[in-house]
């Protein structure tokens, strides 16, 4: 297949990487030039210099770009290029408001397009193990999912246009809840004076078990967060759930308040640390 990709930064680079090495024609394009010069050059791609070079004649779309606006700008100036009958797929994590605005301006076009936030951060994008959830026509997804799959182990279609951004919120509701509660538990084994190893080779094994205890109690013990997903980017999603919360009516006391400690983080310095760093403000305290 003929793909375009736009946005070739940590979560993007690698997933356009796994499509060339699928056997797809990729021209890649990136804000920074010299970023998608040198993932062509790395991987195989071929380097576009502007959007709509990267969709000229394209079957497929591919963003993963930063927010609303990004998104508009890049489908407005692609969809002239695009061929007829092409799929757009959106791996950005935006509101559902603009996944059905974007639909809807596709649909007009004689193009679909879908929204597809994932899930797994860029060790599954390196790993091609992506979690994808999707929202927007269920045909158009069908024509896709098999490219999809060269970067994803699942990929689920949610509902109508908006959908996948819904389900993407839902994700980031349980891990902000997640990751407060595992900072909690570190904190308070470290002023109890216990082995913090020792503590999570027994509660690890029983049901306080998790992928962020797995992947974060140590880190987060040693105070080591300079890796993963940004408290920025994750300060961008909440923003986006608990703006969704206020239209909808869903109570999220306890997202509110995550949110808020990572403003706290973000006061100490810690924009670019990962999530986990929630265990910041409490070794600051």
């Amino acid at each position: 297949m003929k793909i375009g990709f736009v946005g070739l930064g940590v979560m993007g680079g690698p997933m356009a990487r796994h499509l060339v090495q699928a056997g797809h024609e990729v021209a890649g394009f990136n804000r920074t030039a010299d970023k998608a010069k040198a993932w062509a050059q790395a991987n195989g791609g071929r380097f576009a210099a502007t959007v709509a070079e990267a969709a000229d004649k394209a079957d497929l779309l591919v963003l993963c770009v930063g927010n609303d606006d990004d998104v508009r700008q890049v489908v407005s100036e692609a969809l002239p290029h695009l061929n007829a009958g092409a799929i757009i797929v959106d791996h950005t994590t935006t509101s559902a408001m603009v996944a059905r605005e974007m639909s809807e301006l596709a649909a007009g076009q004689g193009r679909a397009f879908i929204d597809a936030p994932v899930s797994g951060g860029q060790a599954g994008a390196e790993n091609g193990q992506l979690s994808v959830m999707a929202g927007g026509d269920a045909l158009a997804l069908e024509t896709v999912q098999a490219v999809l799959m060269a970067y994803s182990k699942a990929v689920k279609h949610m509902g109508p246009s908006g959908a996948g951004q819904l389900t993407k919120m839902v994700n980031q509701i349980a891990i902000a809840g997640v990751v407060q509660g595992l900072a909690e538990a570190v904190h308070f084994a470290e002023v109890a004076g216990l082995d913090t190893d020792a503590v999570y080779d027994a509660v690890s094994k029983g049901a306080a078990q998790s992928w962020q205890m797995d992947n974060r109690w140590k880190t987060m013990a040693e105070g080591r967060f300079d890796f993963g997903f940004a408290v920025d980017w994750m300060r961008k999603d909440l923003g986006l759930v608990l703006d969704e919360a206020r239209s909808n009516g869903a109570r999220l006391e306890l997202t509110a308040l995550v949110d808020h400690f990572y403003s706290e983080v973000q006061s100490l310095g810690g924009s670019r640390w990962d999530t986990s760093s929630l265990a910041a403000r409490l070794k600051a305290r």
